[in-house]
C-alpha cells in the first residue's frame, strides 16, 4: 500500500490572481476551500459549477516530468492546483476515496483536463499539450477539515 504526502498548499480569492502559499487549507464538506476563488464564486470557471471541482491536486512528479521531458519549469503555485503531492498516484484515485491528514476525506472525481487558459496566463508554449493525462485530479470534499503541509495522503 502506498502513502504520499502534501508538499505545498495554494489558494487565491479571485480569477487570475496568483496563488499564494498556505500553511493550511480549511476544507468545507460539499463546498470547497474556505476563502478560495471557487468557494467565493470568483474563479474562472465559477459560472460552470461542478461538485467534483471543490479541491484540485497535482503531483510533484508531474512538475519533474515537465522539466525533464518538455524543458518546462513550472512552479507549484503556477499549476493553479490547491494541493501538490509527492508519492500519491493521483490518476489511480478517480472514483476512489482517500484521506489527507487526520480529518479530510476526498473522492477523486475525474482527471483534470489541461486548459488553454493556463497556457495563456503563464505564457508557456506547449504547456497544454505537455499536461495531457497528468494535469491533476479534481475532487469532491466528502469530509471536511484542515489540510496542512506535510500531511499524509493515503487510500481508503
Amino acid at each position: 500500500m502506498w502513502e504520499g504526502r502534501v508538499l505545498s498548499l495554494h489558494s487565491c480569492a479571485a480569477k487570475s490572481e496568483p496563488l499564494g502559499f498556505k500553511d493550511q487549507l480549511v476544507c468545507i464538506t460539499g463546498v470547497g476551500i474556505e476563502g478560495d476563488r471557487y468557494t467565493l464564486g470568483t474563479g474562472s470557471y465559477s459560472d460552470k459549477p461542478e461538485i467534483g471541482r471543490q479541491i484540485t491536486l497535482i503531483e510533484t512528479e508531474t512538475l519533474e516530468a515537465l522539466a525533464r521531458d518538455w524543458d518546462i519549469t513550472l512552479k507549484p503555485e503556477e499549476t493553479r492546483r490547491n494541493v501538490v503531492t509527492e508519492g500519491a498516484p493521483l490518476n489511480h484515485l478517480v472514483g476512489r476515496h482517500f484521506q489527507i491528514g487526520d480529518d479530510v476525506v476526498l473522492e477523486g472525481m475525474r482527471l483534470n483536463i489541461p486548459c488553454q487558459y493556463l497556457e495563456d496566463l503563464l505564457g508557456i508554449k506547449s504547456l497544454f499539450k505537455s499536461l495531457i493525462n497528468r494535469s491533476g485530479l479534481n475532487c469532491r470534499i466528502v469530509t471536511g477539515g484542515t489540510i496542512r503541509n506535510g500531511d499524509t495522503v493515503r487510500p481508503l
